[in-house]
């Protein structure tokens, strides 16, 4: 997967979120939790494309490490969405497999990129 791919992947997450939780319960917990879920999808997407503009190395790396640590978070609540029964099913289900697909694609560029940087500061 090229970056362009990767970046429109990141982007049909967020929207695939936004959609998911726009019909939550209208109450706190349906409110609060479709609030924090599409930010953390939203800072996937954005940060990602933020990658692109890293000034070095190690301001990609920051950029990564940002994208995974809310890759991870959108994990997190989509769990916690299910668990609680928020909303259930199919869709559910398909978009906490991606968060986990997306959370192991960052996890490993991130990997590759400090292993790249160790390789150049010998």
């Amino acid at each position: 997967m090229n970056r362009i791919e990767l970046q429109q992947r990141t982007k049909k997450f967020h929207i695939d979120i936004i959609k998911l939780c726009s019909d939550f319960p209208k109450n706190a917990a349906g409110f609060e939790t479709a609030k924090q879920l599409i930010r953390a999808a939203g800072s996937v997407g954005a940060n990602y494309r933020a990658t692109k503009r890293a000034k070095s190395n190690a301001d990609f790396i920051y950029k990564i490490q940002v994208v995974l640590e809310e890759a991870d978070e959108s994990l997190y609540w989509l769990e916690v969405i299910n668990e609680a029964d928020i909303k259930t099913g199919k869709e559910v289900n398909r978009l906490i497999d991606e968060a986990n697909q997306l959370t192991a694609i960052f996890a490993a560029t991130d990997k590759t990129a400090k292993s790249n940087r160790s390789k150049s500061d010998i």
